[in-house]
């Protein structure tokens, strides 16, 4: 995949750079400058105390994360992929928080400010939500930010125990969690994955055993959902789902024979991001928890 279309400007080149960058967020942030170019890194920061001065892919953050809610001044430095080294420079950033996923930008970004590089998802890194809390001690550690960073941890358990005991003395069902990509392809999500993880943190078992890649999930066809018995099983589907994708399975002959087309045993479900850390661990707890609260 080429990285960027770009070339690194020039120090005469940059500052002719035809980019609008807010004044005041130039000349008023306090503190460190950071850039994030991950989600996940971005929404932790936030619940740190810490807000970025950019973000990649910040046209899309009401789609996928939704919350925390990102502040208006936040300046939109292009995806992840393809990040606009103008806008970056212009930024002055002390230091840039990236991922091994992204690892093929180093060498541009390695010029520009102090690379804080955090692992999440790795071949070998066993279950998400422990590394994302690891990695959250260690952003927090980079930053100055300790204290900071154990109230945030303190709360969210404290979250969790409040899911777990919102579906505490009850019968719960087993849950598959899937997002749709057609109406004969589906991602599903298991263990060591984000979501698998919050699941088991609030009591739930997941009805899909078998293992996913590291990022937590595998991509489905809907036929393998037969492979699910359990009568009683829910299926938990994420927006968005493409809007052929409910009628066409209504008129299946195969979607009639799982458990899942029995009135109640499906629901669509805001936007989780399973690429995430403890925020998004902590939104999708609150999402399940809230469909099962409801229909108990």
């Amino acid at each position: 995949m080429q990285i960027s279309r770009r070339s690194l400007l020039n120090g005469a080149a940059a500052a002719a750079a035809a980019v609008s960058i807010p004044a005041p967020l130039l000349a008023g942030a306090g503190g460190q400058r950071i850039v994030s170019l991950d989600y996940g890194l971005a929404s932790t920061l936030l619940s740190l105390g810490v807000q970025p001065v950019g973000i990649s892919d910040l046209a899309d953050w009401n789609k996928w994360v939704v919350e925390p809610e990102m502040p208006s001044s936040v300046v939109d430095i292009g995806s992840s992929h393809e990040v606009d080294l103008e806008v970056l420079i212009q930024l002055k950033p002390d230091i840039i928080l990236t991922t091994p996923y992204l690892d093929q930008l180093l060498p541009r970004l390695q010029p520009i400010a102090k690379i804080l590089r955090l692992e999440i998802f790795t071949p070998d890194g066993g279950p998400i939500l422990p590394a994302a809390i690891s990695a959250t001690r260690k952003l927090a550690s980079g930053l100055g930010r300790e204290k900071e960073a154990e109230q945030f941890l303190t709360r969210s358990d404290a979250f969790f125990e409040s899911c777990r005991a919102r579906l505490a003395g009850r019968t719960l069902p087993p849950v598959a969690l899937a997002s749709f990509m057609d109406a004969r392809h589906a991602r599903i999500y298991s263990a060591p994955g984000l979501f698998h993880n919050a699941l088991e943190r609030i009591g739930i078992r997941n009805a899909w055993t078998r293992q996913s890649n590291y990022w937590g999930f595998e991509t489905i066809g809907i036929e393998k959902l037969s492979t699910i018995t359990d009568r009683e099983a829910r299926l938990i589907i994420f927006e968005p789902v493409p809007p052929d994708v409910l009628p066409r399975l209504a008129e299946s002959p195969l979607w009639q024979t799982l458990p899942f087309s029995r009135p109640g045993h499906v629901s669509v479900v805001p936007p989780a991001l399973m690429f995430g850390m403890v925020n998004e661990a902590m939104r999708f707890a609150g999402l399940v928890t809230d469909v099962l609260d409801h229909d108990a």
